[in-house]
């Protein structure tokens, strides 16, 4: 999972930056991917007047590569490149759940209207056509960012909660989901191409039959049994979805019963085992770090090992008995 490596959220102390008449919010960060230098110039110029720190990317795969870094409030992205051109650039964005909901505001010299509807069905939000114009970019941008963040604060909200949820597309594609699914995901193996791909597959069948309200789709081939429940459908073609573990002794039980550890430290221990850094398994478990960190001194103390990777050696040999 990518983390977003913006500043804290402005206080009610800070002001906010006013440029023709348009208040955009101090710290947000904006990426403007477009190969011509004088767009970049005036894109930069005009945002950095309203107090919007800029990225900038000259191609699609270098835009990729720093939103999975950094991963910005908004990107700017110009249509027509050489290489990867905007509208893939979008696809590729909006399938990396990380980075989906980021609103995508697509600029170009094409007015087509197959040329718009091509953009807006990538994943664009909306379309400026140029030569730019500041003010109207502006004042574009400030809706589609403060729409961003009462998503966002709607997906914290549940985040905290440690619900199982998710949202999808009509082909059962993943949008956004909690820490809690990622994590239940990530231990049925789900998160692995082949594995995902069918799980996307299937997903897509079901909602092409219009579930209804509580209705449970078993999921076939993964590590260990899982199930969907749909909640409901929500704007346009997005659905929440909750996922179940369907049966089975989770990896942390299994961990528990061998090694004679805690609920929370076999927890932590199937977390260690799968790669994850101790914040990540914070947020996975809802703890904090140095609680994960005083759990890994119970562990090792247990274990008779001095270090994580000695941990995860003992968890991996105990989760795979065959191997």
């Amino acid at each position: 999972m990518s983390t977003h490596s913006t500043p804290p959220p402005t206080t009610a102390e800070e002001t906010e930056s006013t440029v023709g008449g348009t208040d955009t919010r101090a710290g947000d960060i904006v990426l403007v991917v477009d190969d011509s230098p004088d767009t970049l110039s005036l894109i930069n110029d005009t945002l950095e007047q309203a107090g919007i720190d800029v990225l900038v990317a000259l191609d699609g795969s270098q835009a990729l590569n720093i939103a999975r870094r950094l991963r910005p409030d908004m990107i700017l992205l110009d249509a027509v490149m050489p290489g990867l051109d905007g509208f893939e650039t979008c696809r590729l964005l909006k399938a990396d759940p990380a980075l989906a909901s980021i609103p995508v505001m697509f600029m170009t010299g094409l007015t087509d209207s197959e040329d718009i509807v091509r953009g807006l069905e990538s994943g664009g939000v909306d379309y400026l056509t140029k030569p730019i114009q500041p003010n109207e970019l502006l004042a574009r941008m400030k809706v589609h960012l403060n729409n961003a963040r009462l998503t966002s604060s709607a997906h914290q909200a549940l985040d905290s909660t440690g619900q199982f949820l998710f949202t999808v597309d009509i082909d059962g594609r993943m949008h956004w989901a909690t820490p809690q699914t990622y994590a239940l995901l990530s231990s049925a193996g789900a998160i692995e191409s082949d594995l995902q791909r069918q799980m996307i597959a299937d997903l897509g069948v079901w909602l092409s039959r219009n579930p209804g309200a509580g209705k449970k789709l078993k999921l076939t081939g993964l590590n260990k049994p899982l199930a969907v429940v749909y909640i409901e459908r929500r704007d346009g073609n997005t659905f929440l979805l909750k996922l179940l573990d369907d049966g089975g002794p989770a990896g942390e039980e299994v961990l528990r019963g061998k090694l004679s550890l805690t609920k929370r430290e076999s927890e932590v221990l199937f977390w260690i085992a799968n790669g994850k850094t101790n914040r990540e398994i914070g947020e996975i478990l809802a703890v904090s770090p140095r609680t994960v960190n005083k759990h890994l001194e119970g562990i090792f103390s247990k274990l008779g090992v001095e270090n994580r990777t000695a941990a995860a050696g003992i968890a991996i040999r105990a989760l795979n008995p065959d191997s």
